[in-house]
């Protein structure tokens, strides 16, 4: 019985650091991209981002919801609805508000959200896949719990301008308005969903940096570093 909890156990670790290394693969790929991109292009390649690695963003988000499910089934101890409101906020921002209309994605904000994202993913990958092998390099913990402190507000910013610049595209366009004929008598304005949507991001932000402060707490509490360190 014993050897079957440690098989299992095992099995799911090496399941989760195959994951984490997928994630990491590909929000590396993206990120250096970028900046090769910029490097060699300047503020030209800012108006092509999307185009350039727009597909491997949404690959690397969809996956990201496999994250839910790790943590309804047990293998991940993270907590779930902090993490639910992230991957849904990336997920509603990316594929209902930037893919969704042409003229968006080539807006400098686009790029802005792809680097904050990035850039923390990469940092919360790297943490994780080592994490999984028993390795916590302290550098490495202190920036995975400390960056995402000042980053993701930033990031919250980014996605609710993108939303700002996207709403005279949808009233123009009446994307994902609907109307339904008589006797429903019933119509949603899209635009107005997204207002609203704005001050749910928002109060979810609030939460949601209260959770990382205390995730930095826990790890990097004094007695939790040294433990982890020897």
């Amino acid at each position: 019985m014993l050897y079957h909890f440690h098989l299992h156990s095992f099995t799911m670790n090496t399941y989760l650091f195959v994951y984490d290394l997928m994630q990491f693969c590909g929000h590396s790929w993206i990120f250096t991209n970028m900046i090769i991109r910029f490097m060699s292009f300047g503020k030209d390649s800012l108006a092509d981002t999307f185009y350039s690695i727009g597909l491997v963003m949404r690959l690397c988000q969809l996956l990201s919801i496999l994250e839910i499910l790790h943590i309804l089934i047990g293998i991940d101890k993270s907590r779930l609805f902090p993490r639910f409101l992230q991957i849904t906020e990336r997920i509603i921002v990316l594929f209902v508000v930037i893919n969704s209309q042409e003229e968006v994605q080539g807006k400098y904000v686009v790029c802005v959200l792809f680097f904050l994202w990035n850039l923390l993913d990469v940092v919360r990958y790297t943490y994780n896949m080592l994490a999984r092998t028993g390795i916590y390099y302290l550098p490495l913990t202190w920036l995975n719990f400390s960056l995402c402190i000042p980053l993701y507000p930033l990031s919250v910013l980014a996605k609710a301008f993108a939303i700002c610049v996207s709403l005279p595209y949808f009233e123009s366009f009446g994307t994902y308005s609907i109307k339904l004929p008589f006797p429903f008598a019933f119509s949603v304005y899209f635009p107005y969903v997204l207002k609203t949507y704005l001050l749910v991001l928002f109060i979810g932000m609030c939460f949601i940096i209260q959770n990382l402060f205390s995730e930095r707490k826990a790890h990097l509490g004094t007695g939790n570093i040294k433990k982890k360190r020897s």
